[in-house]
């Protein structure tokens, strides 16, 4: 059996790492791995490949900086090259980027079966440009793997009862590379005191929005005075914090850090702040009540069980939540799996 998975940033290579491991198990499977070049990641140099224990891709097709029709259809051009090459019976995709987008179209049209990973989730904000890329590639997909029980009931009330469709939980593969690199963590080298706070702010709702970055940033100014804030910052926010000429003074501000060392961030913090889908879950994978800066979240479960609060941009409900933190410390809860994620997937694929 021969699998093509479709990968365009950092974060999903590290999902689809855990994913590669299992395969590797198999002797009867052949993985043939395409970065589309999406996000262009400095980190990802082939140390970062050794470290993280990831394969390196087969295939780099270099598409990235560009706007999402030209970069999604570049891509669905070259996935498509690749994928008459290798001819493979699965192509695989990760998530919700346009990477994923594309290489979905790609196994519609040529006709080859379509495994979706974290499938059925739905923030219901049809303005993201990733609610778009998921929905899409559910419906064409032969097979979902869902990482909760709230995307499996997202999928029903979509009709896929209705579809030729395998419908499968086999919970998150983020679970089985938290507990898999969490041995492997590294601690940066900053100075930093025993009850810090861990913060990231990244998504273009905030930075790109006046009003909604400079409210953040004031909420964390006043946490910053009484407790470490360590926020290391992604580009994008940093260009618009200086565009903004913003207060920072409270805040220990770092350059963008390697995953492994994100991973002893994570678990030595005591709170995350962070509008991050992704950071959510590994708060929660390492026991750390999170405040989410977004007005939705993918991961109601979270929120429902109260081991994260949304708190939008809204400056006096950010510190009100930080002050009060009337999260559940109880996280003996099965939300994602028990990190046997990777082992169902691949099973299934053989079955």
């Amino acid at each position: 059996m021969k699998i093509v998975t479709i990968l365009g940033a950092r974060p999903q290579f590290i999902k689809a790492g855990t994913v590669s491991r299992e395969i590797a198990k198999y002797k009867e499977i052949e993985e043939i791995i395409v970065h589309t070049g999406q996000h262009y990641d400095a980190n990802m140099s082939d140390i970062f490949f050794e470290e993280m224990q990831i394969p390196k891709p087969n295939y780099f097709l270099g598409i990235g900086g560009k706007s999402h029709g030209a970069m999604t259809g570049q891509m669905i051009e070259k996935i498509e090259e690749v994928a008459l090459k290798e001819n493979p019976d699965w192509i695989m995709v990760y998530g919700d980027t346009n990477s994923t987008l594309a290489g979905a179209i790609v196994a519609s049209k040529l006709h080859i079966k379509l495994a979706h990973i974290e499938a059925g989730l739905r923030s219901f904000n049809m303005k993201m440009p990733e609610e778009i890329n998921r929905i899409l590639t559910d419906r064409i997909s032969s097979i979902v793997f869902c990482p909760t029980a709230t995307a499996i009931k997202n999928l029903e009330k979509e009709g896929f009862d209705n579809f030729d469709c395998r419908v499968v939980k086999s919970g998150d593969v983020m679970q089985d590379g938290a507990l898999f690199y969490k041995k492997l963590a590294q601690k940066p080298l900053y100075k930093i005191e025993d009850d810090f706070l861990l913060c990231t702010i990244h998504r273009a709702e905030n930075t790109d929005n006046e009003k909604r970055l400079r409210a953040i940033f004031e909420a964390l100014q006043e946490i910053g005075k009484e407790r470490q804030v360590i926020l290391p910052l992604h580009p994008r926010t940093k260009k618009n914090i200086e565009k903004l000429k913003l207060n920072i003074q409270n805040l220990i501000i770092i350059e963008p850090v390697g995953y492994l060392e994100m991973v002893w961030l994570i678990d030595h913090c005591d709170l995350i702040m962070t509008d991050s889908g992704g950071l959510q879950k590994e708060a929660f994978f390492f026991e750390k009540p999170c405040i989410t800066l977004r007005d939705e979240t993918e991961w109601i479960e979270l929120v429902d069980n109260g081991f994260n609060v949304l708190v939008g941009a809204n400056k006096e409900k950010i510190i009100s939540t930080y002050m009060n933190q009337q999260f559940n410390s109880d996280f003996n809860i099965d939300l994602y799996g028990t990190g046997q994620a990777s082992k169902i997937i691949v099973e299934r694929l053989i079955k």
